[in-house]
């Protein structure tokens, strides 16, 4: 049960449209279903041949307070609340309807259970999911009533009446999430026919130019590339002071252009807060993981995508060690806008989707210090500046590769906002994983299918073999040969990690302590994933025939490969952990 307050100063308008067929004649028998005597004359039911003059007297009596006051009336005497239900909640009976609109007008202090003086109000519904609750702020004393905070309230009686009603029961609201358009917004997008209004798109736009952005003027470049209209704000002193964005094409009424700051997008994209996230720089974009720094022909996207699985994984066990870890939260959302902006068309639809249901949750009321998120920035600049991945051979493999981590991330960032009472944020975070493993689905159903034939091409011996040590490793997971194919994908890395010098006993172990494996929704695909990246195999296994010593050893490769990282990295996080050191299994 979703309200939404407003402001005004026309009664008699508002009943007008309240009572009238609606913007597209949405409104089907307009009538009272409450009001604050129980007496008020109802437009909708009353038999007068010409129903606007029993609406005047409606108007009429609503505003009698009003006008006695005269001066002392605030200049906005109209109180609008629409109580929406959700589309899957049982249609609530107009009695129901009316006990719901004395609740919420008691609630907020404009008419108190008991209180002769309480300000006038009705309620009207014109369709089955909602009301409209209008009151005018007189009371009968003539002064004003204390309305502080009058939306938590409401929001706060909604929970409580979602429960008793057996209605679905919302997340309640902490003020940190961005503004929801408004009705004409979405009216004009329908009309012009755009999918979605352009605070929802110049929104998703503005997050995208800030992902892994080094400075200001790189931020601001990125806006212009991207095809909007910027308008900077300057200080006498030549200063920046703001910005404002709109969409070519989108104009009001006067043909000008409709301007949109980045507070009014989002609070967390206004120019203070991004000049916050950008001050202290962000070091050098990390595109070659260690260890595969000999590995030039794979490419670009493939190489940052490499880079950035390790990052996501080191914030993975963050969020579950760290009570200090929002600026984690807000790096992640950076990642995920890297992401999706590059990503294939197979995967874009599911990622894009994830990075803006995931926007919700890098915001509460937990301060996040940026200092701490640099490495994380620097891996979503690593992809922005690789481009744009194809989605096949290494491309696809190394974006199944993050996506798989990136769904623990997701829901390690779930128990982060759970444990400190952020419903909203904790099930956006829900959301995102379930829009990544769709996302993870449509990935990593190549590579995998190919590893799945090479699993069931290997020789029988060695298939056992390797069926032995997986067993071993997960006795809870463990399957016979002749009847399921699940650890075909997993018997196949095993054989290839082998061939290039690693023991399959000992790396298989070191990929299950790495982190829990109680969240995976594939415990196969997850370990495939990680024992790939530890061994330096090629992502796509179709890609292994190009690299025959593909990690050949750890200690070979960390003694030869050079480290990447810039001196810069190396100061602001901390070094990597020498893989046979990895945190034990939670």
């Amino acid at each position: 049960m979703v309200p939404k307050i407003r402001r005004g100063s026309r009664t008699h308008g508002l009943l007008v449209y309240l009572y009238g067929p609606g913007k597209r004649d949405e409104h089907t028998d307009p009538h009272l279903v409450g009001s604050w005597d129980g007496f008020a004359p109802d437009p909708g039911r009353d038999t007068n041949p010409d129903p606007k003059v029993t609406l005047a007297r409606l108007a009429a009596a609503l505003d009698l307070r009003v006008k006695q006051a005269g001066d002392k009336a605030p200049a906005e005497h109209v109180w609008h609340c629409s109580v929406r239900t959700d589309p899957g909640d049982r249609p609530l009976t107009d009695a129901e309807w009316s006990t719901v609109a004395r609740r919420l007008v008691h609630t907020v202090n404009l008419a108190p259970e008991g209180d002769p003086d309480g300000c006038r109000w009705v309620a009207v519904r014109h369709a089955d999911d909602h009301i409209h609750i209008l009151a005018t702020m007189v009371r009968g004393d003539l002064r004003r009533p204390r309305m502080n905070y009058d939306f938590k309230k409401a929001q706060a009686e909604c929970r409580r009446i979602e429960q008793e009603m057996g209605l679905r029961r919302l997340k309640p609201g902490d003020g940190t999430g961005a503004r929801t358009p408004t009705s004409a917004e979405r009216f004009k997008a329908e009309r012009t026919g755009r999918p979605e209004t352009p605070r929802e798109t110049l929104r998703e736009a503005v997050r995208q130019a800030v992902a892994g952005a080094a400075s200001e003027a790189e931020f601001f470049t990125r806006l212009r590339e991207a095809g909007l209209r910027v308008k900077l704000r300057h200080a006498p002193s030549g200063d920046v002071l703001g910005y404002t964005v709109a969409l070519p094409g989108d104009r009001n009424r006067n043909h000008e252009p409709v301007w949109f700051a980045g507070s009014t997008l989002a609070p967390d994209l206004s120019y203070p807060k991004i000049q916050t996230r950008l001050a202290d720089g962000t070091p050098d974009a990390v595109t070659v993981p260690e260890g595969d720094s000999g590995r030039s022909d794979w490419s670009p996207p493939a190489q940052g995508r490499r880079a950035a699985t390790e990052i996501a994984e080191r914030a993975a066990i963050r969020l579950d060690s760290d009570d200090d870890a929002a600026a984690q939260l807000v790096g992640i959302g950076e990642l995920l806008d890297a992401v999706a902006k590059t990503s294939p068309a197979a995967t874009r639809a599911d990622l894009r989707a994830a990075a803006r249901t995931f926007e919700r949750a890098t915001r509460s009321h937990v301060r996040a210090e940026h200092a701490d998120m640099r490495a994380i920035r620097s891996a979503a600049r690593g992809i922005i500046q690789a481009g744009s991945a194809l989605g096949r051979g290494e491309d696809g493999g190394t974006t199944a590769m993050l996506v798989s981590t990136l769904v623990l991330v997701a829901l390690a960032a779930a128990r982060w906002h759970s444990a400190r009472g952020h419903a909203q944020q904790a099930e956006a975070s829900r959301q995102t994983a379930e829009h990544l493993r769709a996302a993870y689905h449509q990935a990593a159903a190549a590579p995998m299918q190919a590893l799945r034939d090479q699993g069931r091409a290997l020789p029988e011996a060695q298939r056992r073999t390797y069926e032995t040590t997986i067993r071993a490793a997960l006795p809870e997971n463990s399957t016979r040969p002749d009847t399921d194919t699940k650890n075909d994908a997993l018997a196949a890395t095993l054989a290839q990690a082998e061939q290039a010098g690693h023991d399959p006993k000992t790396l298989l172990q070191e990929a299950i302590d790495m982190r829990e494996l109680d969240t995976a929704e594939n415990v196969n695909d997850l370990l495939v994933w990680r024992l790939r990246r530890l061994a330096h195999l090629p992502a796509h296994p179709g890609d292994a025939a190009r690299h025959p010593q593909a990690g050949t050893g750890r200690a070979k490769s960390a003694a030869n490969q050079p480290d990447v990282r810039t001196a810069q990295q190396a100061a602001t996080r901390p070094a990597a952990p020498d893989p046979r050191n990895r945190p034990p299994r939670r």
